[in-house]
């Protein structure tokens, strides 16, 4: 068996992996409040945004968490064409579970089912991320600690959903947001704590990309996306802010207009 380690660079890769969780699971949460507040295209907009923030955040969260990741006696590779598919898993899926929140006329109902499909979308991410490992060897999978995975993330979306449609306050989804990014590192490392790998030594070359040529550029443009999209969030009017500006903004009649125009009514009257 080769010894896994799943922090190779210390704290570093835990600590900013969170941060990218939480900083999705908030741009989520923020866009699906607006939306919930819209209607129509604007509505599906915002939908589209937050999914794309909590997919984007989810998987750049496990791949941050990936470059702390490495197994002595077998270098590590990464299949492309793989890893690209879990980030379209993740925001795909994702996507379909916030639109079915963000559309559902029964809540429950829509919380239960957008719930299990985005924490299912979530954990495929995780395990089609884990299928693109190449290395010299076998990887094995724990099955109980498999199914806790996944029930640790159904859990952490639909919570998420519920804070999306229960909370308002900006502080209280920053702390749903916290809460969140708590869960789905849970979730990551409770899937890792499943994988047991059997070394074959080697002296063939690996397929695929190593981590800092693919996943590490990938990485950090993602991230650089989601500070972009907190920007165009934080600089966004709600609906509540555009109703004042548009009220501000209505042309008020004149007091003499008014009053000269009672007084010419009055005159035709007599």
């Amino acid at each position: 068996m080769g010894h896994l380690d799943h922090a190779a660079f210390g704290l570093l890769t835990p600590v900013l992996s969170y941060a990218m969780a939480v900083i999705g699971a908030a741009l989520g949460l923020r866009c699906t409040v607006r939306a919930l507040a819209t209607s129509g295209r604007a509505r599906r907009n915002w939908l589209m945004t937050a999914a794309s923030a909590i997919g984007t955040g989810i998987w750049t969260m496990h791949f941050v968490a990936m470059l702390g990741f490495a197994v002595r006696g077998t270098e590590i590779r990464y299949n492309v064409p793989l890893t690209i598919l879990s980030l379209l898993v993740a925001m795909f899926v994702v996507g379909a579970g916030v639109f079915c929140v963000g559309f559902g006329r029964d809540r429950v109902t829509a919380l239960l089912i957008g719930g299990l499909t985005t924490g299912l979308g979530v954990a495929s991410m995780h395990y089609l991320g884990m299928a693109a490992l190449r290395l010299h060897g076998s990887v094995r999978y724990d099955p109980l600690l498999v199914v806790l995975s996944v029930v640790i993330a159904v859990a952490a979306a639909t919570a998420a959903l519920w804070a999306a449609l229960n909370i308002k306050s900006p502080g209280a989804v920053a702390g749903a947001s916290l809460v969140m990014g708590a869960a789905v590192s849970s979730m990551h490392y409770t899937g890792m704590l499943a994988v047991t790998v059997r070394v074959v030594p080697s002296g063939g070359e690996l397929p695929g990309a190593t981590a800092m040529q693919f996943i590490f550029p990938l990485a950090v443009g993602l991230g650089s996306y989601l500070f972009v999209t907190a920007a165009f969030v934080a600089l966004s009017p709600t609906a509540g802010e555009r109703a004042a500006y548009a009220s501000a903004e209505r042309p008020t009649e004149p007091a003499g207009s008014v009053a000269e125009g009672s007084s010419t009514a009055t005159a035709h009257t007599a």
